[in-house]
């Protein structure tokens, strides 16, 4: 078995598109090989800000022979009346190499067994391997000297080795060779003999190649240099990914700011260390000090400039939100609402007053009169006219709540103005306060329900305002707090409240317009596919923990929009239900029902007393049970269910009995749906 390795040096790559060209060219080498039929073990895909390497292990040298059955005319047309070929049966042997001996009839048409011989591995490594990479995608490729095709950056080497063995490739410019380049500050034209030697070779000329060592590494380097200080290092995944995919030899440097920053809020501080300079924050005993740690892609001993320059570039960036923070509190957070009218929330769906106003009266219709949760939907927005929220929008709710306080507004609005937003990803944190959850949960709604108003529901490739983490966040948010709420009439409410676009329309169309995107909003398709959008949300939210059949029976016979804390409940009883006899009666009932008789029971029809019988059962069966319970008696009542269809010949040719019958097994199929549709069960 033979390993191959191709390495393309590049000046430095844009860290965003580093994780997708590593993705890219794992599934393309696959497809690659699977497509020629070339058995291997394992395709390994490395990658640093300078460098895409790829290593295939466990590789066959050649391509298998193909046995290939192909199809050619019919016989009347392949063959002439003396049972000689044709032109066109000459044609086709001639085209595919074979003889006419070779050819056999099969559905009266001409076949023909042919093997297509393996190709060596070295021909379709050059074949294949330029087109691969110049297949990657990405945002800004670009081209450079008089070459005609495009790249992420100039490519400036190329390796390319199997086992032993060059294999020698063109990529735009460049060609290949066994030569490869360490760090800039290291040693350069290292000589990679074979594929084994790689990675340690590279890692002698300070540059970790494998992504996921070198992230573990900075994330070692970060709490060894934070020990030092008695602290530890705050980072996110984003943060260490994009610190990942900008180094080659990560090495930490500590640096030291102004202790008066520090009279900022925190997570604007933390923000401008971890988002905008790339910096790790220390925290030590639970407080943010005035240090923090870069990692240097540096080789050397001399750390002081780098120091400074950090810190210089730190200092510029901390004078501006003391800046900015001073002005915004020249006045309450309240004064804001104003201001906000000027800012658009999306085309035609007004401004984001208008959402505050939207957010106010959502969330009245879930909490009813509640003066804090109103103050926090008013004051939701306010601070995306500050000055801070403009220069450092990813902290929109988090310098909301600190303004509210600076302007003394109570502890529980400020938490709800930041907890709105919450959970931030799909793992995120959920709102602790009653204010953060229902105006959390009104602001999705409102954003879920303005998108499909506009007809931008989210594609495979598209996801407008992330309603698909906006929904999860409202699941996610109700179910953990057991609150409440009915969602189908919230979508409906949230719907009717929308601004309705009619630009250029005269009054008369305005009206008609208005009252008819009211209509259609509330009870037409958007509605429905807003309903379908929420179920399957919590169907794929749920599925990790209960049977994908029983979240769709249960989602079935009851809107779980209405009250998603009920739906788990049934879903959870169903799931530990564990009766082949209860299941075959309903599906009994649901296959003879087509459709649910109108009519009303009368005992004056029945002809046999299993009819009376399952009539005096039905109505033991009590909804107001807890659902476990309420399955009990669905099995207790099984037994009569049966004798009713062994005694009882339901489509009798009387219509007055069938169709008595026929009501009765609607009354039946009631007490089922009352739990799950179990013809899906």
């Amino acid at each position: 078995m033979s390993k191959y390795l191709l390495e393309v040096g590049c000046e430095e790559l844009p860290y965003k598109f580093i994780p997708s060209a590593i993705q890219q060219l794992t599934t393309s080498f696959e497809s690659f090989l699977n497509g020629n039929k070339v058995k291997y073990e394992n395709v390994k895909v490395y990658a640093t800000p300078r460098r895409l390497a790829v290593i295939i292990s466990g590789l066959d040298k050649e391509s298998k022979d193909e046995e290939k059955i192909i199809k050619g005319p019919i016989k009347r047309v392949a063959y002439d009346e003396n049972g000689n070929l044709t032109k066109a049966g000459e044609g086709f042997c001639k085209k595919n190499g074979i003889v006419p001996e070779d050819l056999y009839i099969e559905d009266d048409y001409i076949h023909a067994k042919i093997i297509i011989k393996g190709k060596s591995i070295v021909d379709l490594l050059k074949d294949n391997v330029p087109t691969i990479i110049l297949k990657l995608q990405g945002s800004h490729f670009m081209r450079w000297s008089d070459n005609d095709e495009k790249f992420s950056r100039p490519i400036r080497w190329i390796v390319s080795i199997l086992d032993k063995e060059d294999v020698k490739i063109k990529i735009i410019d460049k060609e290949s060779s066994n030569i490869s380049r360490g760090h800039r500050f290291s040693e350069q034209n290292i000589i990679i003999n074979n594929p084994d030697e790689y990675v340690e070779k590279m890692r002698k000329a300070h540059v970790i190649v494998n992504q996921e060592e070198r992230k573990e590494l900075i994330i070692e380097k970060a709490k060894e240099e934070a020990q030092k200080l008695g602290a530890e290092p705050y980072y996110t995944d984003d943060l260490l990914e994009e610190v990942t995919f900008i180094t080659e030899y990560p090495v930490p440097v500590t640096c030291e700011f102004n202790p008066d920053y520090l009279r900022l809020p925190e997570e604007l501080v933390v923000t401008v260390m971890a988002v905008h300079q790339r910096y790790f924050a220390l925290y030590k005993d639970g407080k943010l000090i005035n240090k923090f740690i870069t990692m240097t892609n540096y080789l050397g001993d001399e750390f002081e400039n780098i120091k400074a320059g950090n810190v210089r570039v730190i200092k510029a960036r901390l004078d501006d939100a003391v800046f900015f923070f001073n002005e915004d509190t020249k006045k309450p957070l309240s004064a804001y609402v104003e201001d906000i009218k000027g800012i658009t929330f999306q085309k035609g769906m007004g401004t984001m007053y208008d959402k505050a106003q939207r957010l106010v009266k959502l969330s009245k219709l879930m909490i009813g009169d509640n003066s804090t949760v109103e103050r926090t939907a008013l004051l939701a927005k306010a601070d995306l006219a500050t000055k801070l929220v403009f220069e450092f929008t990813e902290l929109q709710g988090f310098i909301g709540a600190d303004y509210a306080r600076v302007a003394g507004e109570k502890d529980s609005v400020a938490e709800g103005i930041k907890e709105h937003y919450f959970p931030l990803n799909a793992d995120g944190e959920i709102a602790k306060t009653l204010e953060g959850q229902i105006v959390g949960i009104a602001d999705k709604m409102d954003n879920i329900c303005a998108v499909f108003a506009e007809g931008k529901k989210p594609t495979g490739s598209s996801d407008p305002l992330g309603v698909r983490r906006a929904a999860l966040g409202i699941i996610r948010t109700i179910l953990a707090n057991n609150l409440k709420i009915d969602l189908a009439l919230l979508v409906n409410e949230a719907l009717i409240l929308l601004p309705i676009a009619q630009n250029g329309e005269n009054f008369v169309d305005k009206i008609k317009s208005a009252a008819g995107s009211v209509v259609s909003r509330a009870t037409g398709a958007v509605t429905g596919e807003i309903y379908d959008f929420f179920i399957q949300r919590l169907i794929i939210f749920l599925s990790e923990k209960y049977p994908k059949n029983i979240l769709e029976a249960c989602a079935s016979s009851k809107n779980p929009l209405s009250d998603l804390n009920d739906y788990i409940e049934r879903v959870d009883a169903v799931a530990k239900l564990d009766s082949p006899a209860l299941l075959e009666s309903a599906n009994r009932v649901m296959r003879i029902l087509k459709e649910d008789s109108k009519k009303q029971v009368r005992k004056d029809l029945f002809v046999v007393p299993a009819e009376n019988m399952l009539l005096e059962q039905i109505n033991t069966v009590d909804e107001n049970l807890r659902y476990d319970a309420y399955l009990k008696q669905l099995e207790a009542i099984t037994p009569s269910v049966e004798k009713f269809f062994n005694d009882v010949l339901v489509m009798d040719k009387d219509e007055n009995v069938k169709e008595n019958r026929l009501a009765l097994l609607t009354l039946l199929k009631a007490k089922y749906n009352h739990i799950a549709d179990f013809s899906k069960l």
